[in-house]
């Protein structure tokens, strides 16, 4: 059928056959026995060269773990007596690149990234460490993406969940949601909620909508 196609093609527009895609649109096409894999380490390795972090030591996780105590969170606003970041901290750069990683091949920053893109207006060097700690993660998974197995059951599943009250700042809580198809992750989020949940059980109801 795949035949028929490119000769069906080739009779209406002038094209050549270049055979299996290994690369498309910044994407990676890792063909192995038993199925294919979708992954980013060109664009990565290119990214931490870009932000002077190709030489940096790998962490094994993209952020460290939160605390509910405002005062004490990493990832609160900036506060009075902290500058905002100069030009010279490519912050928006930044975003925009892991942006593009996270909602492509990598879900698993996704969360990490979200939250630093909420201090766009005005970083700090807190949050420029934040970004550090992210790139230093891809460092050393720069080979992870998406694989898409030969054969994998054809079901639809989906998963999402709610963190009630997860943001110190104001009280909001945060949505995330994955959809796999078969065994391959298709479709994935993590977004701070609008509204303020009253409970748990409303922060769930907020996420379904």
């Amino acid at each position: 059928m795949i035949d028929e196609t490119i000769i069906f093609l080739k009779k209406i527009f002038e094209m050549k056959d270049l055979g299996e895609t290994h690369y498309c649109l910044g994407l990676q096409f890792e063909y192995v026995n038993d199925g294919i894999l979708v992954h980013q380490q060109t664009y990565t390795r290119k990214v931490l060269k870009q932000f002077n972090m190709d030489k940096s030591h790998p962490v094994t996780s993209p952020m460290e773990v939160r605390t509910l105590d405002r005062e004490k969170d990493t990832f609160r606003r900036r506060t009075e007596n902290e500058p905002i970041l100069g030009p010279e901290k490519p912050y928006l750069s930044a975003i925009g690149a892991l942006i593009h990683l996270a909602n492509q091949t990598r879900p698993d920053i996704a969360f990490a990234v979200n939250l630093l893109a909420r201090h766009s207006a005005q970083p700090t060097m807190r949050h420029w460490n934040g970004i550090k700690r992210v790139m230093k993660y891809l460092h050393g998974t720069e080979d992870m993406g998406l694989f898409f197995p030969n054969e994998s059951n054809q079901i639809l599943t989906g998963f999402a969940d709610a963190g009630y009250l997860s943001d110190p700042e104001d009280a909001k809580s945060q949505t995330g949601y994955v959809f796999l198809y078969g065994s391959t992750t298709i479709s994935w989020m993590s977004t701070k909620q609008t509204l303020t949940s009253t409970s748990s059980n409303h922060a769930e109801i907020i996420a379904l909508y």
